[in-house]
């Protein structure tokens, strides 16, 4: 008989608000098999509520979620006892424990030890000046080694062993900036950078993170990813951060909570399934609610920026009050016909324009052939990005015509967006890189494709090991949307992530095969590099080729840079 099985997963600390709360607190993961996840819940919560209130931490809350194979225990606290927090929690599971046991709990054993972990964490300073921000409605962010008050220019930072009294602090001069924050499964990067060229093209210096660098106006802070709580905090103290533009990802979001409570409006792009089955996240629904984790960063009057769309979006929009904008392809989408209806805010497309409406006061933007990266129309998720931008920009505030030159203006070179439908014309040959690596992604840059005029069509692709063969053939699906008449299989041998060399390239043949290609349209190469080279000699005047370029990109960037003929 299989052993009933109960461990510790992960501990960890939340730093900012999170899938739970708008407030820090502490997170236990655990796993189990052969309990009744509600008996264990109640123990743990009894067990948890005796050492809170024990120790003088009643008012604190507690919560928890269920999912296949395990379930987060909560419980929020103070922004200056969080590693304290994490020990009540863990201490909260061996009381369970000893209780499964057959053990009688005493709660006065534990005290001591948390009282003394209490005690050497607690920071009254840093909590003196938390509430005064508040009162005075400043921003405030701290983290391990700095707090900080207000954003940009007129940020103020302290050590965290070194902060003033709030009466010292001269509040008037501290000043806000706009910001804005942006997740999704797709398009975050590009809608940032985009988002960019608009408020560079209003004359101020914009701030972006992402999952490349942090930027402030032309110059590279630092290159990485750089979309958690991190790289947030180290934009908004900048002096030279006029706008902050940030983009948000799933994995900071669970693992440490938001880094920002405080933003000027959100957007979510489009949630697919990707990166399912990590933290405890292993559906879409769940998923999407993740994504939402960025409308705690807002209140209920300022602008929820989301896909009309995404099937995802509009069904999860449907249990909140917030004031949402939607977007969307269609104007005769009925989220947004209904939307206007009732007054609400909607950007959406009509005869080829994009138009920004509320309630019956509907003004046109710019002609979608006019943004460079929809490439004439042809880039679908382009135009999602575009709509999603020119609803954050007017939620920031800027003019139409400033909105409009800022989208005239971006185009999706190497330089501004790498890995991102970067286009090349060599010979009368379009080459598009892009660096789609999920099914909604690749699905979207493959019907660009098919969208382009061309004589005939290549793609070149290559997976990671760690997905499955079901994910691979989805994968292959998506590619074949472009119809080409050529796929370039690549071997990605820094990304073996458990097989074995060739594995991955054969699964990919045969799914190829199995949707109608034939061997003579499949070429193999040892790596992206050589997948390119081949593409290249195998194109003609006439031609578009779509490389997904998951490993070398700036190698591939750069060879098709130099690049002057294909002979």
């Amino acid at each position: 008989m299989k052993a009933n099985t109960l461990k510790i997963t992960d501990s960890r600390r939340l730093t900012g608000p999170n899938l739970f709360w708008n407030k820090p607190g502490a997170l236990l993961d655990i796993g189990f098999d052969g309990f009744d996840s509600n008996t264990l819940i109640d123990m743990w919560s009894k067990h948890c509520r005796d050492l809170l209130d024990a120790l003088g931490w009643s008012s604190e809350e507690m919560a928890y979620r269920i999912y296949t194979g395990g379930a987060s225990l909560v419980i929020s606290a103070p922004i200056d006892c969080l590693y304290a927090a994490t020990e009540i929690t863990e201490t909260a599971f061996t009381m369970m424990q000893e209780e499964l046991n057959g053990k009688t709990v005493i709660v006065d054993n534990y005290l001591s030890n948390l009282l003394k972990e209490i005690h050497d964490e607690q920071n009254p300073p840093l909590i003196a000046l938390q509430k005064a921000a508040a009162i005075h409605h400043v921003k405030f962010l701290s983290d391990d080694d700095e707090v900080s008050l207000g954003y940009g220019k007129t940020c103020k930072i302290f050590p965290i062993d070194a902060i003033p009294a709030p009466d010292t602090i001269n509040w008037n001069e501290i000043k806000d900036i706009p910001v804005a924050m942006v997740t999704g499964t797709n398009g975050k990067t590009t809608t940032v950078r985009l988002a960019s060229s608009v408020v560079k093209a209003a004359g101020l210096k914009c701030g972006i993170t992402s999952t490349d660098y942090i930027r402030v106006g032309e110059k590279i802070l630092d290159t990485g990813d750089y979309s958690g709580p991190g790289g947030a905090r180290t934009l908004l103290r900048h002096p030279e951060t006029e706008t902050a533009l940030l983009e948000v990802a799933r994995g900071g979001m669970l693992r440490r909570g938001l880094g920002v409570n405080q933003a000027t409006c959100v957007v979510v792009t489009n949630v697919a399934e990707d990166h399912l089955g990590e933290y405890g996240i292993n559906t879409l629904p769940e998923m999407v609610e993740t994504k939402f984790i960025v409308r705690q960063s807002i209140d209920k009057k300022q602008d929820l920026i989301l896909n009309a769309d995404d099937t995802g979006c509009v069904e999860f929009a449907k249990t909140l009050d917030n004031t949402i904008v939607w977007f969307s392809w269609f104007a005769n989408n009925p989220v947004i016909t209904k939307h206007i209806e009732n007054g609400g805010k909607t950007c959406f497309v009509e005869d080829g324009t994009i138009y920004y409406q509320q309630a019956q006061n509907k003004q046109a933007v710019v002609a979608v052939n006019d943004i460079p990266i929809t490439f004439d129309g042809a880039a679908k998720h382009n135009i999602h990005n575009a709509l999603a931008v020119t609803a954050l920009c007017q939620a920031l505030g800027f003019e139409k015509a400033t909105i409009a030159q800022g989208l005239k203006n971006f185009t999706s070179t190497p330089e501004n967006n790498p890995g991102r439908g970067n286009l090349f014309k060599i010979n009368g040959v379009k080459i598009v890189v892009d660096f789609a690596h999920n099914e909604h992604g690749l699905s979207q840059m493959a019907k660009t494709i098919k969208n382009m005029p061309a004589k005939r069509r290549l793609v070149m692709m290559g997976q990671a090991g760690d997905r499955s063969n079901e994910l691979i053939h989805g994968l292959v699906k998506s590619a074949l949307k472009a119809k080409p008449d050529a796929l370039v299989i690549c071997e990605l041998a820094s990304h073996l992530r458990g097989r074995k060399i060739g594995d991955v390239p054969s699964l990919i043949q045969k799914s190829a095969k199995s949707l109608g290609m034939e061997q003579q349209q499949l070429i193999n190469a040892k790596d992206t590099i050589e997948g390119t080279k081949k593409a290249l000699q195998w194109a003609q005047k006439g031609d578009v080729l779509l490389l997904l370029a998951l490993t070398n990109r700036d190698e591939i960037i750069d060879l098709l840079k130099n690049k002057k003929s294909l002979q």
